[in-house]
């Protein structure tokens, strides 16, 4: 349903109070332009620079300078037999005063029987406790894969510079997510590079808007699943999965949670799939979500989910996720923010309806609540163990390639090795110019140092999760090493 139909229905409901939260003020205001002149409705607008004014700068004879007096020009707008609309843009900056909320709430009461609407247009929605149960909602949607073939056209008028067919295709996907101005600006700049829309110009300018919003960062690599050695059984999940995925949300992949020892090829395997699959990788940083305000974190995650949302089809990943969330599950001294923050990413997780594929790893589940990972919210839970011998040779090539290593030079002793610790090996070995056996000198296997934790990993996982290198249920080969025996009986000492 588009902004224009939700705000025709709450005007005709008499909904009197109407909070639209949208990053495209003039967008949202054009649509409701349009609509108050097909029915005949009263427009009038207010911002803290022009003061109050017509949509098409007609003149009033009603000053208005400061918020106060701008809800209190509804008494004198209002019309015997009409609606009059009186816009506030980001009017939430001017609702901490007792005053205006005050007003606020009078207008909206008053205007049930007069016919007049106060429409708050603001960025993010902070509706003061007096106010929430007098204010509907309105998210103004970013454009639709249509609405930016319209700008598009717009943009490229003349013949050659419009691609078509496939080409068209990526170059709206490489748009989705972006708002109205964004979109112009971004295919502007690829006429002005290329004299024709590309995805590449595109995707520059989407990267620099998720860096600055502090949300989300955009990863767009040339690695796929050959560059990744093991996990064949995830990989073929995950491939399958995608790439049949349809139509309505019944047929739709939702995504893996990955849990392992770290180093294991879990955050390379995210950055990877979505070259194999040929969707963007964003990764959101739990973290950056935190506000210093009352509200604001949860408000960032709503935020952050309505990008994702926009960008589909795209992979999510949220790495170590246990960590990100790690006050929700007690023990954190923050009022319950992280526990609210991970209700709002569950509830979104179960219910949402964009193509998405989530990809959560964690390193240690036993700080995870059950409910995170139950049907319907992942396709699977996967357990990434160590790599075994095949998959150790697998990575072995692949990086001695990369860092041209020779095939004949013998390998050290790789017992217990990550993938990462393979890689860190070769690394070393071309940094320093050394052998590999002089290298591996260097590393003290996380197997080693972390013992006792992967042990309890690999029980916990067993029966419980997905193998990542063989299809079915992952079981745990290597038995828990037995404690030392104590001897209960009484020393004849």
């Amino acid at each position: 349903m588009t902004l224009t139909q939700k705000l025709r229905e709450l005007v005709d409901a008499c909904f009197t109070g109407i909070w639209i939260e949208s990053q495209e003020h003039e967008d949202a205001i054009a649509e409701l332009g349009r609509l108050c002149v097909d029915e005949a409705w009263q427009l009038t607008m207010w911002d803290v620079d022009r003061g109050l004014h017509r949509p098409g700068g007609g003149d009033l004879e009603i000053e208005a300078a400061d918020p106060l007096s701008a809800v209190a020009s509804l008494r004198t707008l209002r019309q015997a037999d009409g609606t009059t609309i009186l816009v506030l843009q980001n009017f939430h900056r001017f609702l901490q005063s007792a005053e205006i909320v005050q007003a606020v709430y009078r207008a909206v009461i008053e205007g049930k029987s007069a016919r007049t609407f106060v429409v708050v247009l603001s960025p993010i929605v902070q509706i003061p406790p007096e106010l929430e149960t007098l204010f509907a909602t309105v998210p103004h949607q970013r454009p639709d894969r249509s609405q930016l073939g319209e700008i598009a056209a717009g943009v490229a008028t003349v013949d050659g510079e419009l691609p078509e067919g496939n080409e068209l295709d990526a170059v709206l996907d490489a748009a989705a997510g972006l708002t109205r101005l964004e979109a112009e600006n971004a295919f502007s700049l690829s006429l002005v590079r290329h004299q024709r829309l590309q995805p590449s110009a595109i995707w520059e300018i989407k990267t620099q808007t998720l860096k600055s919003s502090g949300l989300l960062t955009l990863h767009q690599g040339d690695a796929d699943f050959h560059s990744l050695g093991g996990l064949s059984a995830l990989k073929a999940f995950t491939r399958r999965a995608m790439l049949r995925s349809r139509g309505g949300r019944a047929l739709r992949a939702r995504g893996v949670m990955l849990l392992s020892p770290p180093g294991c090829g879990k955050s390379a395997f995210c950055k990877c799939l979505g070259r194999e699959v040929n969707r963007p990788v964003l990764s959101l940083d739990v973290g950056s979500l935190m506000g210093s305000l009352v509200g604001q974190s949860e408000e960032r995650t709503r935020q952050a989910l309505q990008t994702v949302d926009a960008m589909a089809p795209c992979v999510l990943m949220i790495d170590e996720v246990e960590k990100a969330f790690a006050g929700a599950t007690g023990g954190a001294n923050d009022s319950g923010v992280s526990s609210r923050m991970m209700g709002t990413f569950l509830t979104w997780l179960n219910d949402h309806d964009s193509d998405v594929f989530v990809v959560c790893t964690a390193n240690d589940v036993q700080r995870l609540p059950p409910e995170f990972s139950r049907a319907e919210r992942f396709d699977g839970v996967f357990f990434v163990d160590l790599p075994g011998r095949e998959q150790k040779d697998e990575i072995w090539s692949l990086y001695r390639t990369e860092f041209g290593i020779s095939e004949d030079e013998s390998r050290p002793s790789d017992e217990q090795w990550t993938g990462a610790e393979i890689k860190s090996c070769c690394r070393l070995a071309a940094l320093l110019d050394t052998p590999l056996s002089q290298a591996a000198e260097n590393l003290v296997p996380i197997a080693v140092t972390s013992a006792e934790s992967i042990d309890r990993l690999r029980q916990w996982a067993d029966g419980r999760c997905l193998s990542s290198d063989q299809s079915g249920i992952y079981r745990c080969s290597a038995k828990p090493k037995s404690r030392r025996r104590v001897n209960t009986q009484p020393s004849v000492n």
